[in-house]
């Protein structure tokens, strides 16, 4: 395929996830690793790209090896307690001076409007100032902390009164107290507290890993808070990692996503927000309503949901005998043991397609996306099955799927295997969707 047709579909695929994301609140953390890194420039090019897509953005940045230096150049050694630094009134300087010098540098990059550049006609407004309020850690196992500190309160009201007024804000790991102290803080802690003060739609951290990874090293690539806490329970090595405490922090805080990528990989970022498959970890809150596959005990539930839809015209009639022997294709959304949602996928291999059918919800749990997920679960289910592409055949619901991104196709258009059983006295019409 054309390289053009490839940035085509690409560009194409990534209309849904545009339209999801404008207007939302991200906030978004990097280390001075990041900073330092030699993919800097481009991840400042993709929060341009998301600031023109109109995502409103809190920026968060870390400063630990350029504070490291400065502490290396004034002739002192470091001294940390729980992988936190211990400030003195040195350090202390040494933390405000690389502060303030890695703002003033990441303000330069958004600041760039170079012809010919991916920042050209940007026009980027920064602002930053005295958001966070903090407190001392004080003195843990005997130790006293001096300047280092926790986040207190985040003004949400102020930073919000920023976004939205089309301004980036720009956060540095220091705080303030009311009595005129700064203390020195973890990037992560500011940026989850933000982003929990926000009620940010989500909180993006860049680690120098692809992402989360098993004990096998393997990228997981979405997972739930839970299982966070399982893999820090299970990895020793992972007790040490901010970044991953961070992430169990934003769960305990009741933000409703986080991901992790790559600050080493060019458009991690990009893939991530406008990619089906991503490039790093989402990692989301538990759902006490859970996804499972079918089973014969479920087949009442099912007729529960399905009989008055049936009775309407709008599904397809299926005997309690036809359910138990298709049982194996049906997804379904329970809720404290009762079903409240379900749907079905046909594989037809041969063609490399396949069919979503008795899509459908209780009368008294629409409303909540809970359709929309379970088509998502069985595209995704379709797609790692190697099919490339999904089809429906409805009588009322077209506009619905239409909004699902799904396409008016000819009956001719099917597999033969459906073609056959299609029947022409409901006159459904055929939509189908690319999967990619």
């Amino acid at each position: 395929m054309p390289e053009h047709t490839n940035y085509v579909k690409w560009f194409r695929n990534s209309a849904p996830y545009i339209n999801a994301h404008r207007g939302k609140t991200f906030v978004i953390m990097f280390g001075g690793e990041a900073v330092a890194h030699a993919n800097f420039a481009n991840i400042v090019h993709d929060i341009a790209l998301l600031n023109s897509l109109g995502v409103k953005l809190v920026l968060v940045h870390g400063a630990r090896p350029q504070i490291e230096q400065r502490v290396h150049d004034v002739g002192i050694e470091s001294r940390y307690h729980n992988d936190l630094r211990i400030t003195d009134d040195i350090e202390l300087r040494c933390v405000t001076d690389a502060a303030g010098s890695l703002r003033a540098q990441i303000e330069a990059l958004l600041s760039m409007g170079v012809a010919n550049s991916p920042m050209h006609g940007a026009a980027i407004r920064v602002c930053s100032g005295n958001y966070v309020t903090a407190k001392p850690i004080g003195v843990v196992d005997g130790v006293d902390l001096r300047h280092t500190g926790l986040v207190r309160k985040v003004d949400a009201h102020a930073l919000q009164q920023q976004l939205n007024n089309q301004n980036v804000v720009m956060l540095s790991p220091l705080g303030y107290s009311p009595t005129g102290e700064i203390f020195n803080l973890t990037a992560e802690d500011v940026a989850v507290h933000t982003a929990a003060a926000l009620k940010a739609d989500k909180l993006i951290l860049y680690t120098a890993d692809d992402g989360l990874l098993d004990s096998d090293g393997k990228l997981i690539r979405q997972c739930e808070y839970r299982d966070v806490d399982a893999e820090l329970e299970q990895q020793s090595a992972l007790h040490s990692d901010s970044i991953v405490q961070a992430v169990v922090d934003a769960g305990d805080l009741g933000i409703n996503r986080c991901h992790m990528v790559s600050f080493q990989q060019d458009g991690a970022l990009l893939q991530e927000l406008f990619s089906r498959d991503g490039a790093g970890t989402l990692i989301t809150q538990e759902h006490y309503e859970q996804f499972m596959t079918a089973s014969i005990d479920d087949v009442g539930g099912l007729l529960a949901i399905i009989e008055p839809l049936e009775a309407k015209g709008v599904l397809l009639k299926r005997s309690r005998e036809l359910l138990e022997n298709e049982i194996d294709h049906f997804k379904i959304l329970v809720r404290d043991g009762m079903v409240v949602a379900c749907a079905a996928l046909y594989p037809y291999p041969e063609q490399r397609s396949g069919e979503i059918a008795c899509v459908a919800t209780h009368p008294d749990y629409r409303g909540a996306d809970r359709a929309e997920r379970l088509l998502e679960l069985l595209e995704r289910e379709a797609y790692n099955k190697g099919l490339q592409s999904v089809f429906v055949l409805t009588t009322q619901t077209a506009h619905w799927f239409q909004e699902q991104g799904y396409v008016e196709c000819q009956i001719d258009d099917l597999p033969p295997a459906k073609k056959q059983l299609y029947n022409f006295q409901r006159k459904s019409k055929a939509f189908i969707k690319t999967l990619n």
